[in-house]
């Protein structure tokens, strides 16, 4: 259907469009880890961080930047340590909330409360990548991910593991290889390697969850200690490879 022109012969004026370096809509960012992936982990939780790092860089990257190019429209001229400083505290807090937040006790609560957390500073990660123009979509952020979290010393044994990782989700979804072994046993290894992952101590988070009301003290001290530790770390990291944008010259 044709537009009718206004009186005196005159085009109608053109409807005005939304930016176009700028998502249309929200991306779909979960919360917590899918349902999927926790199956993944649980299945093999030997590369549950490989697993989770994997998903995130799929899940999180089209989030982290969305939300970079809307901080930049939203904040022109906005040095690239200033929008990482945003995320890192938006993430911190998040972390905090983060230590009570399955309401279960025991090992299957230990389990879910550091798995979030793992999730929620892979968000901060990636966010804080795309603050210094450091694609958070890009393959090689699954492997950064794994060394500033201290699941891996290098790079190259990250890379590695990530391989044998995705090499076993294939063979999953065509084989359905899911493991038979005693629930509990796998519960511990997946909660120890997600601890690991998040850089919270195991045991006291497995003995916090036992013990009532230590779970949201402790929770909420490791985890922001935590996280604080990776905001840096990765800020250091994409500082050096990115393309920040300088700070504003004071008058």
């Amino acid at each position: 259907m044709t537009d009718t022109p206004p009186g005196g012969g005159q085009p109608a004026a053109p409807t005005p469009q939304p930016p176009v370096d700028l998502p249309a809509g929200p991306v779909d960012a979960p919360e917590g880890p899918p349902a999927r992936l926790w199956d993944r982990m649980r299945d093999d939780p030997q590369y549950a961080p490989e697993h989770l790092a994997l998903e995130a860089v799929r899940r999180l990257g089209p989030e982290a930047v969305q939300w970079a190019s809307r901080a930049r429209a939203e904040q022109p001229g906005i040095s690239a340590d200033v929008l990482a400083d945003q995320a890192a505290r938006k993430f911190v807090n998040l972390a905090r909330l983060s230590g009570a937040v399955s309401g279960a006790a025991g090992l299957p609560g230990a389990v879910i409360d550091v798995g979030v957390l793992a999730w929620t500073q892979a968000r901060m990660v990636l966010h804080i990548a795309a603050a210094y123009d450091v694609d958070p979509l890009h393959s090689d952020r699954a492997t950064d991910l794994l060394v500033l979290q201290r699941v891996h010393k290098v790079a190259e044994s990250a890379r590695l593991a990530l391989g044998v990782a995705a090499g076993r989700e294939r063979a999953d979804a065509l084989f359905g290889l899911g493991g038979q072994r005693p629930l509990g046993r796998v519960m511990l290894q997946l909660g120890i390697r997600l601890a690991q992952m998040a850089g919270v101590r195991a045991a006291k988070r497995m003995v916090a969850k036992i013990v009532p009301g230590a779970a949201i003290v402790l929770g909420t001290w490791a985890n922001s200690s935590a996280t604080k530790d990776l905001a840096q770390r990765s800020r250091a990291l994409y500082r050096s490879r990115g393309n920040p944008v300088p700070e504003p010259r004071q008058p």
